[in-house]
This record gives structure tokens, sequence and C-alpha cells, in this order.
């Protein structure tokens, strides 16, 4: 083969193969498939969403309260609401950055994949740009081999620039990429401040209603050592709940009896009364209107799960950020309140037309049995290091399905 033919043959060779080499790595693009992140960021928008919509409507029955003691409770639950709707905003910002490095992440190899072909290409084209035509004609047939060459490369220049237009628009979506992480790491800065402001607030909230309950110190302490004394005799949680249902019945019961009554001024109207009895207590029916999750986190045991240690779960298990805020899943009594054995702090709830609740795994306690609350108030924080807060809620002592009773 003559020398001519012999260099064109090669080079064109090679042009077609870095131009080949984009096109493969092009054709190699793999979309980024984030599930975990764009649930996760999914998930807590909707949570702040809940919380924002909780918040604003505590904060509405606060304004329109009369007494002073009920306004502050609803003023606690407002800003215990706040402050999870501050916690899944991190969540929300945390998961948007983690979406936001891996579709960088998944750019940068595609990046590199296809610059080095387009490398190799900017050297040869190098190459040839620099060689002189003055040294060329004093070569034979080099004069000529260039005019081909350089015939060659003027057909090529297009194709390529049409085969890297997909390079150039990558490196810009990565310059956006970058702008939408400081965006993100800006949201989760100021939603962590929110959070900081939010609960020095609730502390002094929650000093306020400490020492304006101070006049029912002396109710209040009976009634936690009689549910310690409770405690203390019960062989296990569910022990405890049953005894705990028992004493709720025999209040409800004392309750429904009939006061005490003026001597009737004839057997007659006496026989009457007497007739009509006490009033039932009514059986359990719907849980409070206002039902609601705990604490914002995702669900790592759902309700009727089997553990590895083959222990079936009686409710719904939430892992949420280090020492959230835990608030009450509906308005009632707390019945119980600190720490029993196995369970880190508890939390006991009873609610009107025998349903119970118990929330476990609260590192603090910010409650007090005997105590009545609005469906939100604060209860306490979860752990700081791997919390893990449950939720069951019983209907006359048996567990049944939280999810199904939410509002």
């Amino acid at each position: 083969m003559p020398r001519r033919a012999t260099i064109l043959v090669l080079t064109m060779t090679a042009t077609a193969g870095v131009i080949g080499g984009i096109a493969a790595a092009q054709r190699a693009d793999g979309v980024f498939d984030p599930g975990d992140a764009r649930a996760a960021l999914r998930e807590a928008r909707e949570e702040a969403r809940a919380a924002q919509a909780r918040g604003a409507r505590l904060e509405a029955e606060a304004r329109a309260a009369t007494e002073a003691a009920e306004k502050t409770a609803r003023e606690a639950a407002a800003l215990a609401a706040r402050i999870q709707q501050a916690e899944a905003d991190i969540a929300a910002a945390e998961a948007r950055i983690a979406l936001i490095d891996g579709q960088r992440q998944q750019l940068d190899m595609r990046l590199a994949e296809r610059r080095e072909p387009l490398l190799r290409l900017t050297a040869a084209l190098q190459k040839f740009a620099r060689r002189p035509l003055a040294l060329s004609a004093l070569r034979p047939g080099s004069l000529r081999e260039t005019v081909y060459l350089r015939a060659l490369l003027e057909t090529t220049v297009p194709e390529v620039r049409q085969r890297t237009a997909a390079l150039r628009a990558e490196i810009a979506r990565g310059a956006r990429l970058e702008t939408e992480a400081l965006q993100a790491l800006a949201a989760l800065r100021q939603s962590e401040a929110q959070l900081g402001a939010r609960r020095q607030r609730l502390v002094g909230l929650e000093s306020r209603q400490r020492l304006a309950s101070r006049r029912a110190t002396g109710v209040a302490a009976r009634e936690a050592e009689r549910a310690l004394a409770l405690a203390e005799e019960a062989r296990d949680l569910d022990g405890l709940i049953a005894r705990l249902d028992d004493a709720s019945a025999l209040r409800r019961d004392l309750a429904a009896l009939p006061g005490p009554m003026i001597r009737p001024a004839s057997p007659e109207s006496a026989r009457v009364s007497a007739a009509t009895g006490p009033t039932p207590t009514p059986s359990a029916t719907a849980p409070p209107d206002d039902f609601q999750l705990p604490v914002v986190g995702q669900t790592v045991a759902g309700f009727g799960s089997v553990s590895s240690a083959g222990v079936r779960s009686n409710g719904l298990s939430l892992a949420p950020r280090p020492a959230a805020q835990v608030v009450a899943p509906g308005s009632g009594r707390v019945a119980f309140a600190g720490p029993y054995r196995g369970y880190d702090r508890i939390v006991i709830i009873e609610h009107e037309g025998g349903w119970t609740s118990l929330v476990t795994g609260l590192s603090r306690v910010d409650v007090d049995v005997g105590e009545a609350l609005v469906s939100g108030a604060p209860l306490g924080v979860a752990a700081v290091d791997a919390p893990v807060v449950t939720l069951e809620l019983r209907r006359d002592g048996t567990p049944v399905n939280p999810l199904d009773y939410l509002g």
C-alpha cells in the first residue's frame, strides 16, 4: 500500500475510534436511581406540611382560648408541632442534599468517561495544527498528505461538536447541581436555627406551666405514688397497662355514681329516683378525632411484625432524629410517666371511651401523672443514640393498629 494511503487509513481509523468512544460513553450513560433518597424526601415534606397544619390549628385554638391554663396548653402543643415541622424540614434538606450528592457522583463518572476520548481527539487536532506547511513542502508527498488530512479534519470537527454537545450539557448541569446543593445546605442551616430557637421557647413555656400547676402538687404526687406502686406490682408492661386500665375503669364508675341527694318530701319521688340508677359507663368507641403519631421519623417496625427474636410487635416503631420532640398522640390523662424496666422512659395516656396509648423510647419525660393533655402536647424527647419511639394503641386492653385510627 502506498505510504500516503497508509497514513490516511490510520488517521481515519484513529479519528473514528475517538468519535466512537464518545458515542459509546454516551450510550453507557446510566440513570441515577435514588429511590431511598426520593422516598425520604417525599415523606419528610409530607410530615412537614402536616406538622405545619397542626401548628396553625393549635395556634388558632390558643388565641381563642379564654382560660389561662388551656391557652398555655394549646401554645405548648403548637410550639411542639412547630418543632416537629423544623425536624421534618431538616430531614427533607438532608434527603435533598443526599439526592444531589448522588446525582453529582453519577455525573462525575459520566464526565470522566467522556473526557478521555475527547482528550485524545484534542491532542490529535493540536498535533496536526502545529505542523507547518513549509516543513511539509520540503518532504516529497508530504504537502499532499497534509491537504488530505486537513480536509478530513474539516469534515470531522462538526461531527465532534455534535457528539460533544451532550458533554457540554452535562457540565452545565453540574453547575446547576452545585447551586442546588448550596441552596439545600442553606435551608438545612435555617431549619436547624429554627429548631434550636423553638426548643428554647418550649423550655420557657413548660417552666410557666409547672409554676402554674404547683397548687395541684399534692394530688399529682399521690397519683404518681399509686402509679409507681402499680408498676412495681406488674410483672411486665402488659400487666402494668391492665392494672392502669382497671384503675381507670374504677374512676369512671365512681364518677358515674350520683351525688348526694336531698331527702324527698314524698316516698313516690324517692322510688322514681331510685329506679333511675347511675349513668352507665360508655363502652369503647372511636379514639380521639385528633389522634396522631407521637414523633416524626421513619417506620422501622409495623404493627404485627415479628422481630429477629420472634417477638410480635403490638404497635408502631419509628426512628426519629436524635433528641426528637415527642408529643401526645391524642388528648387524655397521663396514667403513668417515667422509667420502666427494659423500656427506658415511657408515658401511658388514658383517652375517653376505654382507649389507652403507650409511648416508649423517651430519654426525658416532661409530663406528670394525672396531668390532662391536649393532642400534640409535648411529652418529652427521644434518645440521642439510635432513638426508636414506639406507639401502642389499645382498645379495652386489646392492641390495635394505630395507623387505622390516625386523624
